[in-house]
């Protein structure tokens, strides 16, 4: 079935009616407006700010130690995060790809970034806003992202992100990760009262953490926490990290592999502004967003179009959309019904050079309101 409606699965168009709900930032500068480019990204030496979340949190004390992992980077020569607001645009004359990341040097996304190009030069970011504003802004070639984890499952957010912005998926980066008890030389393990680290490492490390008997903080990043920890000298905390930040920041490694589970795997993808090209030499995955109508058995039928054509999916997931919602359905037996109006994400094996996908895109699009490709990418088959 031939694909109808070409502009609605074209990877470059813009969306004037988004049912996501996300507004990107406005320019407000025509100095800035001027140099606003086709890819959807910024251009010009006024600076942005990242787009915030409708209702923030009000700050907690995990917020507090946060902020403080950045407070101490003039005391190192390390590259400092960018955020939104050094986001001005230089000449790139460096022959090597420059990947822009979230987080300090050392961290698990830097070393995706360098498991796909080993010889890469990476741009470390303070939030995963920033790091797909680098690429848009060309301050970065590509940008590494972590969607889900073994342990931790999908990251939401980063979802969220990929609808916001108009980059496109050209890769994925799947990492085992090696969780490291870090503390300042000299340090011994049963002098530790607490351990800092990211939700997630912390949660994959919570049978050692247990038997360590000490108390848990959240932060942001873990190659900041280790940061953190070396910058101010702190002797009663350690940190789970990277090998490589403990190199960085001059830390010891205490403890190898402290996770639970031995296969602790983060699924990265890399983002560029252009798409690649479909192939059908090598396996690929592409991964697409959609909407669907009210009715009986619509995702099942929606589901339908790629187990009708042998296409095997290696991924689904579901967030409300944000603008609209909630959908007001006339129920005959409770009157009027709402339920949550959702997005549909899909990862599927299948090339968008192959006559099955274009077909069982053309036949999605017949009852998917909305519909887009966000990427078609060679899949990582090996670790």
């Amino acid at each position: 079935m031939a694909l109808k409606g070409t502009a609605v699965l074209s990877w470059g168009d813009s969306w004037s009616n988004d049912p996501s709900g996300f507004v990107s930032s406005r320019v407000k500068n025509l100095n800035t407006a001027r140099n606003f480019v086709c890819f959807g990204g910024f251009s010009g030496n006024r600076a942005t700010k990242s787009v915030e979340d409708e209702n923030p949190a009000k700050p907690t004390i995990e917020d507090d130690v946060s902020r403080g992992l950045y407070k101490d980077l003039s005391l190192t020569s390390l590259p400092k995060p960018l955020s939104v607001a050094d986001l001005t645009v230089t000449p790139n004359n460096d022959t090597k790809v420059r990947i822009s990341f979230k987080g300090l040097p050392g961290s698990y996304s830097e070393e995706a970034a360098l498991k796909a190009y080993p010889k890469c030069e990476t741009l470390p970011c303070d939030q995963f806003e920033d790091v797909f504003k680098a690429v848009e802004l060309w301050l970065a070639d590509k940008a590494v992202l972590p969607i889900e984890n073994s342990s931790g499952g999908s990251i939401h957010r980063n979802y969220d992100l990929l609808l916001r912005h108009r980059l496109h998926i050209t890769g994925e980066v799947k990492l085992v990760s090696n969780l490291c008890l870090l503390a300042l030389p000299g340090i011994r393990m049963e002098q530790l009262k607490r351990v800092l680290s990211h939700p997630q490492v912390l949660a994959s490390s919570d049978v050692f953490l247990s038997k360590l008997g000490v108390a848990v903080e959240n932060v942001d990043d873990t190659a900041g926490a280790a940061q953190y920890v070396a910058s101010n000298g702190l002797r009663d905390a350690g940190v789970i990290a990277s090998a490589r930040a403990a190199e960085i920041y001059g830390l010891n490694i205490l403890s190898n592999r402290v996770q639970a589970n031995p296969g602790h795997i983060t699924r990265f993808l890399v983002l560029a502004r252009d798409p690649i090209i479909p192939k059908t030499d090598k396996p690929f995955k592409t991964s697409i967003v959609f909407t669907l109508d009210e009715g009986p058995g619509v995702l099942f039928k929606a589901l339908a179009v790629f187990a009708l054509r042998e296409i095997n999916l290696t991924k689904i997931e579901s967030r409300p959309q944000r603008k609209k919602p909630l959908r007001v359905v006339d129920d005959s037996n409770t009157g009027n019904a709402k339920y949550f109006d959702y997005l549909f994400y899909i990862d599927f094996e299948a090339s968008m050079a192959e006559s099955r996908a274009q077909s069982a895109l053309g036949h999605l699009q017949e009852f998917a309101p909305f519909l887009r490709i966000l990427g078609c990418y060679p899949m990582e088959t090996s670790l």
